[in-house]
């Protein structure tokens, strides 16, 4: 059963995505999106890993999706603002795509790389589990990504002040 679920969830991944791409509607490129990160979610399920798949709906699909669908209601896409390409530059993008697809489908041909299977212990996808792993394991990454998070928001609140001066 889980196989039939993974699949659908692959199937939904994967048009959702294409969609993302083709779509001509910068607001229906977003919806897709949100639905390709909802068949992720459903992927971190299937792999037992509830509480990744919980903070990628509410990370993903919850915040970034509705701030990037909020910026593209507000901005003007007006076809007679946006300056035209021509056909040199549509034809050389798309030339430049296709190499890319090429050298990246030939790293991939000759990599011997293995994918993990998901693991099978119960309760290895929850929150302990996963606690008690960052907290031993993974412990001088984790407060050192924290003291970069606080770099971070201390550079844009610098940043986003009009007069730097009065702080």
């Amino acid at each position: 059963m889980t196989i039939y679920l993974f699949y659908f969830l692959s199937f939904l991944a994967l048009l959702s995505a294409l969609m993302v791409v083709v779509s001509k509607n910068p607001v229906h490129s977003v919806l897709y999106l949100i639905i390709t990160f909802f068949a992720i979610a459903g992927h971190y399920v299937l792999l037992n890993a509830q509480f990744l798949a919980a903070v990628h709906v509410i990370v993903y699909a919850g915040a970034i999706m509705v701030l990037f669908l909020y910026v593209i209601m507000m901005m003007n896409f007006n076809k007679e603002s946006e300056p035209s390409k021509t056909a040199f530059s549509q034809i050389l993008a798309t030339v430049a795509g296709g190499i890319l697809l090429v050298t990246l489908t030939g790293a991939l041909r000759v990599s011997d790389i293995e994918i993990p299977a998901g693991s099978t212990e119960a309760g290895s996808g929850l929150v302990g589990a996963l606690g008690k792993v960052l907290f031993s394991k993974f412990l001088l990454p984790f407060e050192i990504s924290s003291l970069l998070f606080l770099a971070a928001m201390t550079g844009v609140i610098l940043l986003g002040k009009k007069n730097s001066n009065n702080i």
